[in-house]
């Protein structure tokens, strides 16, 4: 898919695809409600983002459709020219942790999974970090 079609300036591209994420979640792929591919501004560091949509109502009291628990993952573009090392950092080491963070997410007790949640991964430097943020 060209770069216009894609929405994103030619000097930018996304280092990860469906099919990687695919390819790592298995069958937590179900427990993904939203999968976006961003077109915004620059994100800095971060290349990727999770988080977990907890069941709160969000409308006062009047309940909380279920397609909207669950978590959120959001693809960053980074510079073209950084796509092919940022995707293998990526694949070696951040979708394993994103792989981990969903299952333990899913193991959580129910103050956990009653609260949002989100979680980082930032590329400085060829290093990659990732923390939980409010």
């Amino acid at each position: 898919m060209s770069a216009r079609n894609r929405r994103l300036p030619r000097h930018r591209a996304w280092p990860l695809t469906t099919t990687d994420i695919n390819e790592y979640l298995g069958p937590y792929m179900t427990r993904v409600t939203d999968l976006a591919f961003l077109t915004g501004h620059d994100s800095g560091t971060i290349v990727l983002g999770a988080a977990w949509i907890a069941p709160n109502p969000r409308n006062y009291g009047r309940g909380i459709h279920p397609d909207t628990v669950g978590f959120r993952i959001d693809v960053h573009p980074v510079a073209a020219t950084e796509r092919a090392a940022t995707r293998a950092v990526l694949r070696a080491q951040a979708l394993p942790q994103l792989h981990e963070w969903i299952t333990q997410a899913i193991a959580a007790d129910e103050t956990w999974q009653s609260t949002d949640h989100q979680h980082h991964w930032r590329l400085t430097d060829g290093h990659l970090m990732h923390r939980d943020e409010a």
